[in-house]
């Protein structure tokens, strides 16, 4: 399994928002720019986080994007799910229906273990928050690179 570089880009984007202050809002283009993305594809994946209710967005020439709820309350599974969907990770293809002529779900072999593993990645992903990275940022960055973040996000920042 590989995740999409979209999900790790919109972890990014809301860990991003993270810096505004309230009511603060930041431009689509000014977040993909940050992340090295293609403004196009990344406002694909911002529509996705608004419609799961994760974003804000207000439209305009004054508008831009901002967390939707407390950044604690985002978990990382939240961001997943909506970028990535809410299908499993594994689908028999039915080698073992062919190899043994009765269906894996019967025996449940690999469906089982599949869905353990599954489960404990779900987990893992529903325990962090965008709040709680945030939280691993502020102990572990060195201050003047946060400094230099927090200034850059005031330079380009919309109030509303």
């Amino acid at each position: 399994m590989q995740m999409k570089t979209g999900v790790e880009q919109s972890v990014y984007a809301m860990l991003l928002l993270t810096f505004l202050p309230e009511k603060g809002l930041l431009p689509g283009e000014f977040i993909s720019q940050q992340l090295g993305a293609s403004p196009t594809y990344f406002q694909k994946l911002l529509r996705k986080l608004v419609s799961a209710n994760l974003l804000l967005s207000v439209p305009g020439v004054k508008g831009g994007f901002r967390l939707n709820q407390p950044s604690d309350r985002i978990r990382i599974f939240d961001v997943y799910e909506a970028i990535e969907g809410k299908q499993s990770l594994y689908a028999s293809s039915g080698v073992f229906e062919d190899l043994m002529g009765i269906k894996e779900q019967n025996v449940r072999l690999l469906s089982n273990l599949m869905t353990e593993a599954e489960d404990a990645w779900q987990s893992t992903l529903k325990r962090e928050t965008i709040g709680s990275l945030r939280q691993e940022i502020d102990r572990n960055c060195p201050p003047d690179h946060l400094t230099t973040l927090q200034a850059l996000i005031e330079q380009q920042m919309i109030r509303n």
